[in-house]
């Protein structure tokens, strides 16, 4: 199978919902010598791009998404430890991501923090219905250079903005960067509470957050 038909091949199982196909696909690019961050890239991540895009036109429902990412997740486990995400050496930047309080959804987090790693970034990922007081105290604990959070319901959205104002009044919002997401967040929130980048999905936030660690 040659690299155009590999990366097709990995988009579709994603999109089709194929567990079975997408871990085999996983599988031979590590037994092949293939570049396993390409496949994720230009592959797996476009996949569940599209099918995330089929869902916001009503042509997939929520449980085949969750399938799909789940199936994400699972290849990008794989896909990792041939990218060697625990050798000190590639880390990059440190990123602590959370879900927001008041919220349990972590669909899109889980595959963020798959596709960063391979990117050599140490993420400390402290789950989902995350209190704003503890995201700061354990951001500043790690040392972290970038601060990521989610928010998946319109209703928790402020938690945002509430931490971003947090962060302010103890004097050390310019200690970190800053990135939201999830499905009701948009640019012109994120501009408007003051973070420094928003992402629409997980192959954006990659791009996004290795913007900020070059300062683009």
């Amino acid at each position: 199978m040659n690299q155009e038909d590999l990366i097709k091949e990995a988009i579709s199982s994603i999109v089709e919902c194929d567990e079975k196909k997408a871990i085999q696909l996983a599988e031979f690019v590590i037994s092949s010598g293939i570049d396993p961050i390409l496949i994720l890239n230009e592959g797996f991540s476009v996949g569940i791009r599209t099918v995330g895009d089929f869902f916001e036109r009503g042509e997939k429902f929520l449980p085949q998404l969750i399938q799909s990412a789940s199936i994400m997740q699972k290849t990008t486990k794989i896909l990792n430890f041939a990218v060697q995400d625990n050798d000190p050496s590639r880390k990059v930047a440190k990123m602590l991501i959370a879900t927001v309080e008041g919220d349990v959804h972590d669909i899109g987090k889980s595959i963020v923090i798959s596709l960063l790693k391979t990117q050599g970034i140490e993420l400390i990922d402290l789950g989902r219905d995350v209190p704003n007081a503890r995201i700061i105290e354990a951001a500043l604990d790690y040392d972290v250079h970038i601060i990521g959070t989610s928010a998946l319901l319109s209703t928790t959205l402020m938690n945002q903005k509430t931490l971003e104002d947090q962060l302010r009044k103890r004097g050390v919002r310019e200690r970190f960067k800053t990135i939201v997401g999830g499905a009701p967040v948009t640019q012109r929130f994120a501009d408007k509470i003051g973070a420094d980048a928003y992402a629409e999905d997980a192959p954006e936030a990659v791009t996004k957050v290795m913007d900020l660690i070059n300062g683009k």
